[in-house]
């Protein structure tokens, strides 16, 4: 994911899919209609932050490698050349890192 850099206060994250539950009588399969979109992700690139209103530049509380917890419907989805989906979105969709 080198070749991706966020401008402003963009930040790039991996979705991190849940695992599916299975019960003891066989394996239960899903359509990818009826999972619930992920909402942990880990950030992959972060923008340099965004400028005020004096032009001084306000550092990203996120950095790389950071587990994060996002609003359900943020971002934007992008599928890179090698088939891994990813988003695009603002830091202030990130509701919390996670430790």
């Amino acid at each position: 994911m080198a070749d991706i850099k966020p401008l402003a206060d963009r930040v790039v994250v991996e979705p991190l899919e849940e695992d599916v539950q299975t019960f003891a009588g066989g394996q239960l399969v899903l359509p990818d209609t009826a999972k619930e979109k992920p909402q942990q992700g880990k950030v992959i690139a972060v923008g340099p932050g965004r400028l005020d209103e004096d032009g001084k530049r306000i550092p990203m509380e996120v950095k790389v490698g950071d587990k994060v917890v996002y609003a359900k419907y943020s971002g934007t989805t992008f599928k890179t050349e090698d088939g891994k989906e990813i988003l695009f979105m603002r830091e202030s969709d990130i509701l919390a890192v996670l430790k």
